[in-house]
């Protein structure tokens, strides 16, 4: 007894005082304004070093909180890229809304499990409930059903897997079916084969349009060769909203195909898909309703911070065949009508992910996300025409909020490379590169929901100074930039 009242006092040092808490959680709600009210000015990307996380070692005594949070304010925060920031235009960046983040506290505070409903049915309801509008907002039927995933890379995993187990592809007909998708495919398509043991199927790479699309008459003939071959044309892989260059496939026509072909037709709409909220953009996604499976992810069009993503199945049966599994343990949880997470994908424990979805959307409602979206769409749009219109070479007119830029007769990259560099060394705006046909292009992607015309227009400022600089350095070049003499 007394060893166990020894434990037990050294133990209660982890459920903190009310005085504690209070003193924690003032501390971190002032580092937490500080850092949301500092975003305007910070840049998007920082160098630095992290030394001393670096030395930190676990130890048997604790530190002061007010030490592991400077730590995170000056050596995680304020190095790489700031994430949270409206001058993130890089990559495809993330959300970040803090009434998301206030809803985790709550979620991580009472730690409801939320994979069953007989542990938790409000907190399985909340996540059920976000499943049923976006399976709306898709277009799909009330058969329809999926689950709240860490991101768009297990969501597509659970898609993939779901195709294999329907169609009940094994090692014994795997080598004659046949995948179809794009170059621009994600490379989360790639891992999930892998994972799935699809990558032992007949892959094909159909070529795109000029305005980076999937070409859907090569399509449909590569698909008629493959059946006089004998082989199994099994699943499309359409993409809405690359990461390279933000297009769309022709959703509409290659549902057509799938249908008359009886193939599955799947949609990686991670990046693009909540743009169908978007007023006037609702017509770029038709077809997207009659796919057999969609993923999205709320971590970036609908703002959500990272870890937030979700895949949906036109028939829940396929789902739920893919994924639910008995056990003799849980007995006692069997029986309810509700949908179990955990019957619709790999994941038994798991956040309760659905709260930070559901508050921001009953909170604030549907109007700001939309007109968050439609901005993002006329920002990307005016950032083309200022790009184009100021000398540098431009991709096709964005379908999204992607666009690409490059300095213009530069066959070689040499230029494009040392620009890319100059523009991460300044770090006001974070961009990302991309190769697309042995071209090196520079992307901007505007989706974070803090950027707004001053960081666009601040983007366009630093673009042209470091295009002068790198031109300067290298030569006056022979291209005109518009507005000189």
């Amino acid at each position: 007894m007394k060893k166990i009242q020894e434990l037990e006092k050294i133990a209660r040092q982890l459920e903190p005082d009310m005085e504690t808490r209070h003193h924690i959680s003032r501390d971190t709600n002032t580092y937490i304004n500080n850092f949301v009210d500092s975003l305007p000015v910070s840049p998007g990307y920082t160098t630095g070093n992290i030394n001393r996380l670096k030395s930190m070692k676990v130890g048997e005594e604790g530190k002061p909180f007010e030490q592991l949070l400077d730590i995170l304010g000056n050596e995680v925060d304020a190095v790489g890229i700031n994430s949270a920031s409206g001058r993130h235009m890089g990559y495809i960046p993330g959300g970040g809304l803090w009434t998301s983040a206030v809803a985790d506290m709550l979620a991580a505070a009472v730690n409801r499990y939320a994979g069953i409903a007989y542990s938790s049915p409000g907190a399985v309801e909340i996540g059920n409930q976000m499943i049923r509008w976006l399976a709306s907002v898709v277009g799909y039927p009330e058969a329809a059903h999926g689950n709240l995933t860490s991101g768009g890379s297990v969501a597509n995993l659970i898609a993939i897997k779901a195709v294999r187990d329907h169609y009940g592809i094994n090692a014994s007909n795997v080598e004659r079916s046949v995948i179809y998708f794009t170059e621009q495919v994600h490379h989360c398509i790639h891992k999930a084969l892998h994972m799935t043991g699809l990558y032992e199927a007949v892959l094909r790479s159909v070529p795109v349009d000029e305005n980076y699309r999937m070409d859907v008459k090569i399509l449909r003939k590569q698909i008629e060769e493959d059946r006089h071959m004998g082989l199994n044309p099994l699943l499309v892989v359409a993409t809405a909203g690359t990461t390279d260059t933000g297009a769309i496939d022709p959703l509409d026509k290659i549902a057509d195909i799938c249908e008359k072909y009886q193939m599955w037709f799947h949609i990686d709409a991670a990046y693009g898909g909540f743009f169908v909220l978007a007023e006037g953009a609702e017509n770029r996604f038709k077809g997207m309703e009659r796919s057999d499976s969609v993923v999205m992810d709320p971590h970036k069009t609908l703002f959500i911070p990272y870890g937030s993503g979700v895949v949906l199945v036109r028939d829940r049966n396929t789902l739920l065949a893919s994924n639910s599994h008995k056990a003799a343990y849980m007995k006692d949880a069997y029986g309810l009508d509700e949908i179990d997470p955990a019957d619709c994908g790999p994941e038994l424990s798991r956040h309760f992910r659905g709260l930070r979805m559901w508050l921001p959307l009953h909170l604030h409602g549907l109007a700001p996300f939309k007109a968050a979206l439609e901005e993002k769409l006329m920002l990307c749009r005016y950032f083309y025409e200022k790009a184009r219109d100021s000398g540098f070479e431009t991709g096709k007119a964005p379908d999204l909020s992607v666009a690409v830029f490059r300095i213009p007769d530069d066959p070689d990259n040499s230029r494009n490379k040392k620009f890319i560099r100059a523009l991460h060394e300044d770090g006001r705006v974070f961009l990302s590169s991309t190769t697309i046909r042995e071209k090196l292009w520079i992307r901007c992607a505007v989706v974070s929901f803090r950027t707004h015309l001053q960081e666009i227009d601040l983007a366009l400022e630093m673009i042209k100074e470091n295009r002068d600089k790198v031109l300067s350095e290298g030569g006056r070049s022979s291209v005109r930039i518009a507005g000189e003499n």
